[in-house]
């Protein structure tokens, strides 16, 4: 199974933690071609709102150079893997919200890629906004068509793993490798009703309203996506 890691934060605390023992479970399982992207190193400038990616081909973006093989990992993938810490505003890391601002272009509502609706995905994050940072992750996700999301969120009330009682550590270990081994023997399953729904709402608009000549509607048209689903 190719997988692909996105760390959320380069501080190696809680989340760190949590994702290495998710990581290592998974290898236990069996096959695993591991490729990790961390943020902000390695998508480092913020997306500018040019739009050159919501006119044209996403190559036109100015930060392509980065984007480039972040993109190619995600189409080659089996599962991706979100590991993203809490710091404060009920949300993902600023970090983290800079890869999905740069990947908006395959929203259901733009040009979503096909290889996506075959995909699993796992959010991982500690942090007293854990749902929080959850929820919308996985929206995101849902709008790239991926078929599964599944999560962790764990609330620590420290920010140093050593700092929790050995006990508490065994059961929490227990619950991030019980996730890990579910996860890897997960199998696609039918679209989330959700997605099902922003198929048909957005065939329904780029068709109505955007028309012939615009990007999005010979996108989707090239794709054959006015006539079948891409799922």
């Amino acid at each position: 199974m190719k997988v692909v890691v996105f760390n959320g934060s380069p501080r190696k605390g809680n989340t760190f933690t949590v994702t290495k023992l998710f990581l290592d479970e998974l290898v236990k399982c069996g096959e695993l071609e591991l490729t990790e992207f961390s943020f902000p190193k390695d998508m480092p400038k913020f997306c500018t709102g040019c739009q050159q990616c919501l006119r044209g081909p996403w190559g036109k973006c100015p930060h392509a150079d980065y984007i480039n093989p972040i993109y190619e990992a995600i189409i080659e993938a089996d599962a991706l893997v979100f590991a993203s810490p809490h710091f404060g505003a009920s949300c993902m890391p600023g970090s983290m919200k800079i890869l999905f601002d740069h990947f908006s272009f395959m929203e259901m509502t733009i040009t979503p890629r096909k290889e996506c609706f075959q995909k699993k995905a796992f959010i991982l994050t500690t942090g007293s906004g854990s749902k929080q940072n959850v929820r919308i992750i996985k929206s995101c996700l849902i709008n790239w068509g991926i078929n599964r999301v599944g999560s962790l969120g764990i609330r620590m009330f420290t920010d140093k793993w050593i700092s929790i009682s050995r006990k508490r550590q065994t059961k929490l270990e227990k619950s991030i490798q019980k996730e890990a081994r579910k996860f890897y023997y997960l199998k696609k399953r039918s679209p989330y009703p959700k997605t099902v729904i922003l198929y048909f709402i957005n065939r329904f608009i780029i068709k109505k309203f955007m028309g012939e000549g615009t990007y999005t509607y010979e996108y989707w048209k090239e794709n054959g996506y006015f006539k079948k689903p891409p799922f």
